[in-house]
């Protein structure tokens, strides 16, 4: 066999100086059949010793037959089957070289954004203490909204991640964009929404906001953040190009900063995925949007609406003897025994008993 050396130089004769191959041969002392097989080759010569195999090679046509009926079996399960006694290290090799051939490829795609359809929301964690009250810090959550078909950003620090300050900073946000987005895309914040097994609960608190401004929502399942990847970008992008270097008083300086940063900033310049600025499409975004409810610039911080009171009440009687007596109404406790909600309650016909003392005794009607 013939080195590199030899190779290299067999073809230079024959290219370079045109010598025929029996010249070549007769030249450097080998055969014609070597000088041709030089010729013929794309690459030049390598000695490939052959391996002294696995002992997975045995066992390789079940383990294939095992991955053609479940792509995705473990090595162990694998190892089960097969009844496979040694190594674990070299089956696991061998399955992982071989799984790829029968999983069905996953396809990506880029998403197509509608003007005014969808806008993804999501809290950001900024690694910074934030100085708070009495000397002490805190790490505070961020809500972050991006309108998917402009790309604009709208970001504020909350004190909390509780109810009344994520769902105000949402509203307040919503606000300050001027149009509301025909659908919000959610993660499983507690605040939003809940899960009861398969079954997804919005919040209380959520649902009031959500039917005030007559959007839509997606709540996302777990394990998926990729599902709203433009909004978890974002959150990297203001990591790494908002907070370097930059030094907070408290979280009304963090607002300032980062508001003035994403108007002279991050709202001008030209993004990446869309090769345009995104003051270049908010109009066009905010015009296909919902417009904002009636009252919807006046709001103060989001409270949920309190449940309406659920009235005791008393039998038609007593509320008759009120009306036309003047008589104050009876104490709660006494309305419960009245309506048989106590423990003295009404026994099969009996009038219900009142307390001697009370101004409720007086108001039973004579016999």
């Amino acid at each position: 066999m013939i080195d590199v050396e030899e190779w290299a130089e067999i073809r230079r004769l024959h290219r370079g100086e045109a010598m025929g191959i029996r010249a070549i041969a007769r030249k450097l002392g080998l055969s014609r059949n070597t000088v041709r097989a030089a010729l013929r080759s794309d690459g030049p010569p390598c000695y490939q010793r052959q391996g002294p195999g696995s002992a997975v090679d045995a066992v390789e046509g079940d383990i294939r037959q095992l991955l053609a009926k479940t792509p995705d079996i473990p090595a162990t399960v694998i190892a089960e089957r097969i009844g496979w006694d040694e190594g674990m290290t070299i089956l696991r090799d061998r399955v992982a070289e071989l799984r790829p051939t029968y999983q069905i490829p996953q396809g990506f795609g880029r998403t197509q954004y509608r003007a005014g359809e969808l806008a993804q929301w999501d809290l950001w964690f900024p690694d910074y203490d934030i100085p708070l009250s009495h000397g002490q810090t805190g790490r505070l959550p961020v809500l972050v909204g991006v309108p998917c078909y402009s790309r604009w950003i709208l970001a504020r620090m909350i004190a909390s991640k509780g109810s009344q300050d994520v769902l105000g900073a949402h509203l307040d946000l919503v606000v300050e964009l001027g149009a509301v987005p025909r659908t919000g895309v959610y993660d499983g914040e507690p605040a939003i929404s809940t899960r009861r097994g398969q079954r997804l609960v919005y919040t209380e608190d959520y649902l009031p906001l959500e039917g005030t401004l007559g959007m839509g929502s997606v709540v996302l399942a777990k394990g998926h953040p990729e599902r709203k990847g433009i909004v978890e970008r974002t959150n990297g992008y203001l990591e790494t190009s908002f907070m370097p270097g930059r030094n907070f008083a408290d979280r009304d300086d963090f607002n300032t900063q980062l508001g003035d940063w994403l108007e002279a900033k991050a709202n001008v310049r030209v993004h990446s995925g869309l090769g345009c600025r995104p003051t270049e499409r908010i109009d066009e975004d905010l015009a296909a949007m919902l417009s904002l409810p009636p009252g919807a610039a006046r709001h103060g911080t989001w409270r949920r609406p309190a449940p309406a009171r659920r009235s005791l009440g008393a039998p038609p009687d007593q509320r008759l003897l009120r009306s036309s007596q003047g008589h104050r109404p009876p104490c709660p406790r006494a309305s419960r025994r009245l309506l048989g909600h106590g423990r003295l309650g009404t026994r099969r016909g009996r009038p219900p008993p009142t307390l001697p003392g009370h101004p409720c005794h007086h108001h039973r009607p004579g016999p």
